[in-house]
């Protein structure tokens, strides 16, 4: 289908396969600092974007630090736990970080290929 200025528009179905991941993660400023909580099918990527400044949020908070993820198979899964999480109080997101990371240092290491 046309589109202005001659370009064409695709749509593209990506077909999910049974043991593609889903990340459920949380990236801060700071310990303590500004957090965002956030949903991709690759952390790797979504990390760097969010550093290159793709994200309005981040980039005005300075949010860069990676320090907190899990993994679930399903992407109706993940979507329900982001929602979740970003309904709890303050305190329970820290905690929730600090279980794993007291540091809260980064761990985009971490991140399973």
């Amino acid at each position: 289908m046309p589109v202005e200025g001659g370009l064409y528009l695709r749509l593209t179905i990506v077909r999910q396969s049974p043991r593609m991941a889903h990340f459920v993660y949380i990236m801060a400023s700071r310990p303590g600092g500004a957090i965002y909580i956030g949903r991709t099918g690759n952390l790797s990527a979504r990390v760097e974007a969010h550093r290159a400044g793709a994200s309005v949020h981040t980039a005005k908070y300075k949010i860069r630090t990676l320090v907190w993820f899990e993994c679930h198979g399903d992407f109706s899964e993940s979507l329900q736990r982001e929602r979740s999480i970003k309904r709890w109080p303050r305190a329970w997101k820290n905690a929730l970080i600090a279980e794993r990371n007291p540091n809260w240092q980064d761990i985009t290491a971490h991140i399973p290929v």
